[in-house]
């Protein structure tokens, strides 16, 4: 395993995100409406302060998706924390 690589628990894969531009709940709920519709999402955590989106999903998500995602929610996905 990497060092980038996301973590498996129970079934599942909790991968960190920083996403650039969010400052308040309403980018936190934009942001995690976006990445939960990927396929095998089963939870998202977005934090404005910390600029970090907690995703656990059954398998690892590509990064293009979940870029797609942020991006259409308004927001930069910067890459894995």
């Amino acid at each position: 395993m990497t060092a980038n690589a996301p973590t498996s628990q129970t079934g599942s894969v909790t991968t960190v995100f920083d996403v650039k531009g969010m400052t308040c709940g309403h980018c936190e709920g934009a942001v995690a409406e976006e990445i939960g519709e990927l396929a095998g999402v089963q939870s998202v955590k977005a934090d404005a302060a910390s600029g970090k989106v907690t995703v656990v999903s059954a398998a690892a998500l590509e990064d293009e998706a979940v870029r797609a995602a942020v991006d259409e929610a308004g927001y930069e996905l910067v890459g894995k924390a």
